[in-house]
Formats: structure tokens, C-alpha cells, sequence
């Protein structure tokens, strides 16, 4: 833990730009052991989530270590959404899946691992790696977060404040464990095991399962709304949240939330906490209820979410590299760090405006051979997009131009809504059309320009694949593709009830082939990162740290 949990003071200081807002270090802004002021804690608190938490970590690496271009673009290569050529950190090897077959039979296997994908992960996951562990990363990130986190809630007691001093504290407690909250539902929605600690400057060696992570964020999250019910003020409510969020944030859906916004910000999370940590066939009828209770309560069209936006100094989103699609959009299939799949492309609905405005279609490419068969591509994304008005655009690195979600959104939230309306009811008629109406309206939200589906499609199968399309379009790119492929089996083995069939698939030989089947094999849940481990081993009663799959 001593090389992972970092003190908001230690990381929270290399920024160039809104010092002001972000760098604890200023004189004029306290660090956190004189933090006592509100000026001093409000800073405390922006730079302890937006530089601690998606910027700076001990190690790193320039190509992807970013959280929301790094992070999560793992999880978007093992949702193969995108892939990578770059062998930085074994970048090239995070999303190679096992074994593609093509429509003729013949195979390849990963050329990088001949065995499995699993035995590449645990000849990275080692200390001596560094920053070259990918399953660092994410780890390191909310663990810094959380330390943050921690020593917020250690000082707001002593802070004085002007005005409504309960609503204030009551808004920056609820600020400190919503970020808490999130933290831990990314921590308990990947890796095997964590650990829980909630006391400042400190940690423990007391390792729990990933369930207990996952209630863990809820209890956090129970505890901002909580918090957030005691921000009586609305006007030192607002005083205090415009701080907390940079102002270069607040544009468009990022200007700050309500409370009432806030909380459905929570009950969409919370509901993703219960899809993504299961697989869909292990999901019960109390499952389905609880997500339809959160939905039905979550994020709307009109609600404010907390989002990111470049600036030209790179504050914590630098404009060209810092999130995933950012960094595929090239002139040219193949020329960004990431590269656009084929089986993304091919899960578009024909006519579907989305795809004129942001894929564009060029010469194939064919990456370096000793680096798979999968991630060969004839496609990448228009920068800004391609004049299509209404319709969604998914990169621009032109400064503050692009919206990125940092947690939730009301189209996932909808999405969650429409699947558990179907299993919750058994996928009965009146359910299945209540769930494609669903979809119409996020479709036409993101201007997809696409025929209504609902009482086009009225049974489970075809309304399950407008599902599954549908969150692979919606969704992509913002780290939520590699818990659906895990939670519908795809990212598993072909041995196993896993894979993918009828994939389009570049060859090395520039074939296009129509009808691959891809063997993946990717580990549903990452072990402990050895970086943590080497530091800071399991104490007796621990919860194991290693997957037991192999």
C-alpha cells in the first residue's frame, strides 16, 4: 500500500493550468494538514478527485497513463471496441484474444501468448514491472482516490465556514464519499479482492472479496445521499458545489447537478454495480427488481452529471490523448494509439447516423503480424465528427469541445431499464415493447436516426440482440464494454460457452473475412496487482488475491 495509496498532498501538485482549483500546493490554498479553511478544503477536495484520481500516479506510462484513456481503454480493448499495435506495457497483448478461426477454418493463435491469456496476465502482474502492469493502473488510480477521500472527511470537522456551515459540510461529505463510492464499485467491478480502508493516512493488509467491495460502495453511496438530504441551503449548496467541480467542467450537462440530480446519479451507478458484477444467466428475480427500483429512479434527459473537458493546458484531460476515443480518431485507419474494431463497426444498424458521423472508412490496415489477427482495420473516427447534425459524436480533440461522462448517464441508465423491464417479466409481450420503446428514445436522444423498433420487434431473441447492439454502440468507449462482454459469457473461452461467431475479421493477408468465431479467453475478474502485494501482503483471514480461474 505505501506505493499505491498516495496522500492527496503527495500527487495533487504537478498542474500548469487552474491552480486555483487543482493543485493543493498553492500558497494561497492550503495543503491538507492546514486545510481548515473553505477555500482550503474546496481545493483539497477537487484536486484529491481530478488530479489524484484520473491523473497522476507514481508510475506511469505516456501512451496510455491516463485513467480514462488508459484504464479505461483496457477495458474497451478486452470489449473489443478498440485495439492497440503499440507493444508499450504489453499494450499490443491486453486485448489479443486466444485464437481466431476464420470462414475457411483455418486458425491462428495469439502469437504473443500461444498458451492463454491468463498466463500473460500473471507474467505482467509483477512489482518489478512497475508501470509496465497494466492492472496497476486502475488500481492505483482509486486507491488514490480513496485516500483523498479519507482525508476530506478527516479535516471537514475542523473546517470554518461562512453561512450555512451544516449544508456545506454536509455537501463536502457527500462529495467525499460519492467519489468513495465510485472508487470502490470500480475496484470491486474488476479485480479479484481489495481492500476496504476508511481511515486517513493509513491503510490495512486486510484483503475482502470483490463482493464485499461492491457493498462497500453501496454503503458509501447510502451515505452521500444521506449527506446530500442534509443540504438544506440551497444556496450554500450551490456555493459549495460550483468549487468542487473545475470550472472548465461546467458546460452543458456538466454544470452543476441539484441534489435531487445527484442522487439519481447514484441509483444509476448502483444499478450498474448489480448488472456488471454478475453473468446475465446467474442474475435472479430480486437482481432485475432491484435494478428496475434504481432506473426507474436514476438519470434522466434534463439531469446535470459530472463530466470532463480538455483544456489547452492538459488541466487533468489533455485535448489529443486523454480519453479512448481521442486517442483512435487518426486521418487513417490504423494511425491513432488505438485502433477501431471490426466487430465494433459491424454493430451498427444499417442507415444508423451515428455511423456517418463518426466512422470513417479508408485503406485497410494491417498491423505488425507477430501481433494477432484481431485488431487489423479498415475504419477509424472522424475528429468532430462528419457534419451530420444531431447526431452523436464520440471524439474531438479540439479544447473543451468533447463531454466526456465520468460516471453514469441517462442512456445507460435507460439501457439498464429496458433489459431488466424483460427479465423482471419473463420478456412478455407488453415488457418487450415497453423495453424497444426504451431504446427508440435513446436512440433518437443520441440522433441515431434509425426506424422504431418497438412493435417491430416483439420476442426475446431479436429484442435481446437490439439490446446488446445498442449498448455496444451507446455505450462504447467510456470503459463499459469489457463488463458486458464478461457478464454475457463472450470474453470467456469457446470451451467454455464463450467467444464470438459471425465476426468480421481482417486477416494478416488483408482478407475480409464475414463469419470468424474469436476465442478470446480473458480473466473475468484481474488478480491483485503484485505492485500492492510486494508492500503490503495479506494478513491472516484475508480473502484470496489470485483468481483461482486459469
Amino acid at each position: 500500500m505505501k506505493k499505491i495509496f498516495l496522500i492527496a498532498s503527495a500527487s495533487a501538485v504537478l498542474f500548469a493550468g487552474c491552480k486555483k482549483q487543482l493543485d493543493v500546493k498553492n500558497p494561497n490554498e492550503p495543503t491538507p494538514a492546514a486545510s481548515t479553511t473553505e477555500s482550503g478544503i474546496t481545493s483539497l477536495a477537487t484536486g484529491g478527485i481530478y488530479v489524484n484520481g484520473f491523473k497522476d500516479l507514481k508510475y506511469g506510462d505516456g501512451v496510455f497513463g491516463l485513467f480514462w484513456s488508459g484504464a479505461m481503454g483496457f477495458h474497451e480493448l478486452l470489449g473489443d471496441v478498440i485495439g492497440a499495435e503499440a507493444a508499450n506495457s504489453f499494450l499490443n497483448q491486453i486485448g489479443c484474444p486466444d485464437k481466431v478461426t476464420f470462414d475457411n477454418g483455418s486458425s491462428v493463435v495469439n502469437p504473443n501468448n500461444p498458451n492463454k491469456w491468463t498466463t500473460f496476465l500473471r507474467t505482467v502482474n509483477q512489482n518489478d514491472q512497475q508501470g509496465s502492469n497494466f492492472i496497476y493502473y486502475e488500481w492505483g488510480y482509486m486507491y488514490n482516490m480513496i485516500s483523498a477521500c479519507n482525508t476530506i472527511l478527516d479535516i471537514v470537522p475542523s473546517v470554518t465556514f461562512t453561512g450555512n456551515t451544516a449544508t456545506k459540510v454536509a455537501t463536502l461529505k457527500a462529495w467525499a464519499h460519492f467519489w468513495k463510492g465510485f472508487a470502490y464499485s470500480h475496484l470491486g467491478s474488476i479485480y479479484y479482492a481489495g481492500i476496504i480502508n476508511n481511515t486517513a493516512s493509513a491503510t490495512n493488509p486486510n484483503y475482502v472479496s470483490k463482493e464485499a467491495l461492491i457493498t462497500e460502495a453501496t454503503a458509501q453511496l447510502d451515505a452521500a445521499i444521506a449527506d446530500l438530504g442534509q443540504a438544506t441551503s440551497a444556496a450554500d449548496y450551490d456555493a459549495i458545489i460550483g468549487k468542487l467541480i473545475p470550472s472548465f467542467c461546467q458546460v452543458g450537462k456538466g454544470a452543476p447537478p441539484t441534489t435531487a440530480s445527484w442522487i439519481r446519479t447514484i441509483n444509476t451507478l448502483k444499478a450498474r454495480n448489480i448488472l456488471v458484477n454478475k453473468t446475465t444467466s446467474a442474475m435472479t428475480g430480486a437482481d432485475w427488481s432491484a435494478i428496475l427500483t434504481l432506473t426507474n429512479n436514476g438519470l434522466g434527459q434534463g439531469d446535470n452529471i459530472f463530466t470532463g473537458r480538455t483544456t489547452p493546458t492538459g488541466d487533468f484531460l489533455p485535448s489529443s490523448n486523454s480519453y479512448v476515443a481521442a486517442k483512435i480518431q487518426s486521418s487513417a485507419p490504423g494511425g491513432g494509439g488505438y485502433k477501431l474494431s471490426e466487430r465494433w463497426v459491424q454493430d451498427f444498424k444499417a442507415g444508423d447516423k451515428r455511423y456517418t458521423q463518426n466512422v470513417k472508412q479508408g485503406t485497410t490496415w494491417i498491423g505488425n503480424t507477430d501481433r494477432g489477427n484481431a485488431f487489423n482495420t479498415r475504419f477509424t473516427l472522424y475528429n468532430g465528427g462528419n457534419a451530420v447534425a444531431g447526431a452523436y459524436i464520440y471524439a474531438n480533440t479540439a479544447s473543451g469541445a468533447f463531454e466526456l461522462p465520468l460516471v453514469t448517464t441517462y442512456e445507460e441508465n435507460e439501457l439498464m431499464k429496458a433489459e431488466a423491464t424483460m427479465y423482471a417479466n419473463s420478456f412478455s409481450g407488453a415488457s418487450i415493447s415497453t423495453a424497444m420503446g426504451i431504446i427508440d428514445a435513446v436512440r433518437n436522444y443520441l440522433g441515431a436516426g434509425l426506424a422504431a423498433v418497438q412493435g417491430v420487434v416483439t420476442t426475446q431473441a431479436p429484442a435481446l440482440e437490439e439490446l446488446r447492439r445498442e449498448r455496444r454502440i451507446a455505450l462504447a468507449f467510456r470503459g463499459l464494454s469489457f463488463y458486458d462482454a464478461r457478464r454475457w459469457k463472450i470474453s470467456e473461452p469457446v470451451a467454455s460457452g464463450g467467444g464470438r461467431t459471425g465476426c468480421v475479421v481482417v486477416s494478416n493477408a488483408g482478407v475480409v473475412n464475414t463469419n470468424a468465431t474469436i476465442d478470446y479467453g480473458y480473466l473475468d475478474y484481474w488478480d491483485v496487482p503484485d505492485n500492492e502485494l510486494a508492500y503490503n501482503p495479506p494478513a491472516a483471514g484475508s480473502a484470496p488475491v489470485k483468481n483461482p480461474k486459469q
